[in-house]
């Protein structure tokens, strides 16, 4: 149970304006997190502006109130405006202010007024925030966001929008509720969105069974990329830009695209190498069992995450970042190969 300090909800009955960040690159869980809980907070009276880093991707644009969100990439001056003006501010998602990236992060160090509320399911939460609600074992922050509104007794006021926006977080960051970070809590919390009107399967479709058919012919681009190695249980997947631009890459395109690696009968480590024009090579890493992907990616591709599922990033090109991962690998050759021992 969410234990709510005083203090933050006396602030939160005296605010008339606050703001809701989320990290750059958003997934379905940082988004129907944000949007769900600025529904919430307007109905308290609050007046609240959603912001975002950079661009929303395609599959989450039929999200409800999605077109409210503003993107600091596009709408910097207005953003900083409007957290120059607010007392409190909301961080949803990430655990440190890099998260949001470089020109982001540094405005935000500016603001040293502020109170800000961090609320995140990933590892080693920074210190940024005043009132920090960081929860490992969460399945997602769309779960925390629902424990928050309810320790503020709101539960009620979660609408039929609120519940799809909430259930869309859980569903995609617990892999339609396959993943290990799926808890009896969490089922809970997804058939009392359910009774709130939300249609599942229609949500389900829009995520994963609406494809464009340039995102069908890059996964099999993808796929046909995929490279397994045996001794190490683990498969990859490098595209590079050239790929991308083949098939008229849009931002969200790859999403999911590395979970079919560890769909692979035999592997326990994936990995999905992406490389982005003028930004090096964005990395994804899955994992089965006890295998710590968390930390293979903070060691050698300045990352982290979760056990089972970590990010990471490298500045060079995509040729030398696999071959850095392929050196970097043999190191680990022990864990993966008793993994599910």
């Amino acid at each position: 149970m969410v234990k709510i300090p005083d203090t933050l909800k006396q602030l939160l009955t005296q605010i008339k304006q606050s703001a809701i960040i989320i990290h750059r690159n958003p997934d379905g869980d940082a988004l129907g997190a944000g949007l769900a809980l600025k529904r919430y907070l307007h109905k308290q009276g609050i007046k609240v502006d959603l912001i975002s880093p950079n661009e929303i991707p395609n599959y989450l644009k039929w999200l409800p109130d999605i077109n409210e969100v503003i993107i600091y990439d596009e709408q910097a001056q207005k953003a900083q405006k409007i957290l120059k003006d607010v007392p409190i501010i909301f961080t949803l998602d990430f655990n440190d202010l890099s998260r949001v990236g470089k020109d982001f992060e540094k405005y935000l160090k500016t603001l040293k007024d502020r109170t800000f509320v961090m609320i995140d399911h990933h590892l080693e939460p920074a210190d940024y925030a005043e009132f920090k609600f960081s929860d490992s074992s969460k399945s997602s922050t769309s779960e925390m966001v629902f424990d928050f509104i309810t320790a503020l007794n709101g539960q009620h006021l979660i609408d039929q929008d609120m519940a799809t926006c909430l259930y869309t977080g859980i569903m995609t960051d617990t892999g339609s509720f396959k993943f290990p970070n799926t808890t009896p809590h969490t089922m809970c919390i997804a058939a009392d969105l359910m009774k709130k009107g939300i249609n599942h399967n229609e949500i389900q479709i829009k995520i994963y069974d609406s494809f464009s058919l340039d995102k069908l012919h890059l996964l099999g681009e993808a796929l046909n990329k995929l490279i397994f190695l045996p001794q190490y249980k683990t498969a990859y997947i490098a595209l590079s830009q050239s790929d991308l631009k083949k098939h008229h890459y849009q931002k969200g395109d790859t999403e999911g695209f590395v979970n079919y690696g560890l769909s692979l009968k035999d592997a326990d480590f994936a990995v999905m190498f992406l490389e982005n024009e003028n930004e090096g090579v964005r990395i994804s890493f899955r994992s089965k069992g006890n295998f710590p992907a968390n930390e293979f990616a903070k060691r050698y591709f300045n990352g982290g995450g979760h056990k089972n599922a970590a990010g990471g990033r490298t500045q060079t090109n995509l040729y030398e970042t696999v071959q850095l991962f392929l050196e970097k690998l043999p190191e680990f050759i022990t864990e993966l190969q008793t993994t599910n021992d």
